[in-house]
């Protein structure tokens, strides 16, 4: 399951708790860290689709030993990391052409999304 870290600067207010409205802080989730095979399928299947959903991604996580949570957002921010190379390849082409001007070429860097950000809340 989810791993979470221990509750950051709780000091004297007692022992840590998971985030609540009102708690005394923020439970940190422990980043997934990936097997190369796993990472290799999961590339596999975004080149195929960028979008996976419902039973597709219950067999998926299921194969690769992974939870269903872990693989929606493995998606979420690949779609991100795909994003954000499509727009760096469009301005690298518009600027070659001199279509715009290197200078003026300025950082559109592509924000998260609320809809691709997932807060894991136990």
């Amino acid at each position: 399951g989810l791993e979470l870290s221990h509750c950051v600067g709780a000091g004297s207010l007692g022992p840590p708790v998971p985030w609540r409205s009102g708690g005394p802080c923020k439970m940190k989730r422990v980043r997934t860290v990936f097997k190369p095979e796993q990472l290799e399928r999961l590339e596999q299947e975004f080149l195929k689709q960028q979008y996976m959903v419902g039973t597709e991604r219950v067999d998926l996580a299921a194969t690769l030993h992974l939870t269903e949570t872990q693989v929606k957002v493995w998606f979420q921010n690949r779609r991100i990391k795909w994003r954000k190379q499509s727009m760096e390849q469009k301005k690298a082409k518009l600027t070659q052409f001199g279509v715009i001007q290197p200078a003026a070429a300025d950082s559109t860097d592509i924000k998260d999304h609320e809809e691709d950000t997932v807060d894991v809340e136990l």
